[in-house]
């Protein structure tokens, strides 16, 4: 039942394509496009937490890499093939440059990593303006992988949940290390983005 309405509402989405939005899909989901958006993060970060700064790239890089190597175990336990590959949906699925992928779907790797970051940095952030912005961002990611052909919508939305999870799973052991290790260090200074 309920993968039956996850494809017909992958159908629904998938179906509602232009020429234009197939570019803009198509850029949103490389992830080299997501390089400046996130060395302009790590900059402010970085004047935020100024000596912490480290630390703080590392609990990003744990982060990103939870959640990368968690949806690609989800995706060989679960098995559930994309949409591209869904013998089902033949001839029905709009492809965006014959891009499929690997077989599995379940669950989106770029809606779990994308939602983990997001996740992670508006809690180091704290500012309602970047929360909006970035989760703007992760969820017009997320859908253009829908759009693109994929992955259905239970799979980046279980992607989501994956890294926003993990995403503030990390903060909080970020907060439980900075609570009882480094603001007792003489290296980590008082003001350094507490």
């Amino acid at each position: 039942m309920i993968e039956h309405v996850d494809k017909q509402l992958f159908i629904f989405l998938n179906s509602a394509n232009s020429p234009f939005w197939d570019q803009v899909m198509f850029f949103l989901s490389r992830i080299q496009v997501w390089i400046p958006l996130y060395l302009a993060i790590l900059v402010y970060l970085g004047f935020t937490y100024r000596k912490k700064f480290l630390v703080i790239v590392l609990v990003i890089a744990v982060a990103v890499t939870l959640t990368d190597q968690l949806s690609v175990l989800m995706k060989n336990s679960v098995m559930r093939l994309r949409p591209c590959h869904d013998p089902s949906l033949q001839g029905i699925v709009h492809l965006v440059r014959g891009a499929c992928g690997g077989n599995y779907s379940f669950v989106s790797s770029h809606a779990a990593n994308c939602f983990g970051v997001a996740v992670l940095t508006f809690l180091l952030i704290k500012k309602a303006w970047f929360t909006v912005f970035i989760i703007i961002w992760a969820a017009a990611v997320s859908y253009s992988r829908i759009y693109l052909g994929v992955h259905f919508p239970g799979d980046v939305l279980a992607g989501a949940c994956l890294g926003a999870a993990t995403g503030w799973m990390m903060f909080r052991l970020y907060e439980l290390t900075d609570r009882n290790y480094l603001r007792k260090s003489e290296y980590f200074t008082p003001g350094d983005g507490s």
